[in-house]
């Protein structure tokens, strides 16, 4: 987004207004991200990250925080968090010379372009079966629904990013606009749950910030 037409002031913005940036990297070589992202994303990637390193994004002891979220290469779970950002900080400060915080791990989501490729391919049942036969109680209580809501750009809001990629907002009885807002109705609501929830709850867990165990 950052290399867009139009887009150019985006990194001076967020160093002026102290954005926490959360960039996804799906891994640290070339070919496999651009298998599942298209041809040169890596490259662009590269390019938009050292742009944020050059105004001080990454660097140890900046307050300007850049994590990276990492997601595996098809229908698998990604590796333990804190093992993979060492990997991602070696490789990534050794090849390129990027700098990070933090590294979030995201397990696949079986939604959009995913969806299709798993219905393509003949494994929707079988991730979602991997999925709901790894649940783990104890990521219950750190579920982002739980914590966080997902506000779209029209301020419509909804339980989390994937019901929002999803078109499913809060329940009608809920306020479903920003410029409704009730905190209490809000933390007490039902959260609306579907066949992809699963993802969140199985292994380790999975959340805008990462991992929930371990």
């Amino acid at each position: 987004m950052l290399l867009e037409p139009g887009k150019e002031h985006l990194p001076e913005f967020f160093r002026r207004h102290r954005v926490e940036l959360v960039c996804s990297l799906p891994y640290y070589q070339a070919d496999m991200v651009d298998r599942l992202r298209g041809a040169g994303v890596f490259q662009k990637s590269l390019e938009a990250l050292r742009r944020l390193n050059e105004l001080g994004y990454g660097r140890e002891g900046s307050e300007l925080v850049l994590n990276l979220m990492a997601n595996p290469v098809g229908a698998y779970f990604p590796p333990p968090q804190a093992e993979l950002e060492i990997l991602f900080r070696r490789e990534l400060g050794r090849r390129y010379g990027i700098r990070f915080h933090q590294l979030f791990t995201l397990i696949n989501m079986p939604i959009g372009r995913f969806e299709e490729f798993l219905r393509r391919s003949n494994n929707y049942e079988r991730y979602l079966n991997r999925l709901a036969g790894s649940f783990n109680p104890a990521t219950v209580p750190s579920l982002m629904c739980r914590h966080l809501i997902s506000v779209s750009w029209e301020g419509i809001l909804y339980d989390c990013d994937f019901n929002q990629a999803l078109n499913l907002p809060l329940g009608e009885e809920l306020p479903r606009h920003i410029r409704d807002f009730d905190l209490k109705a809000l933390q007490h609501r039902r959260i609306r749950l579907a066949e992809h929830c699963y993802g969140c709850t199985a292994g380790s867990g999975s959340s805008c910030a990462g991992s929930l165990e371990g």
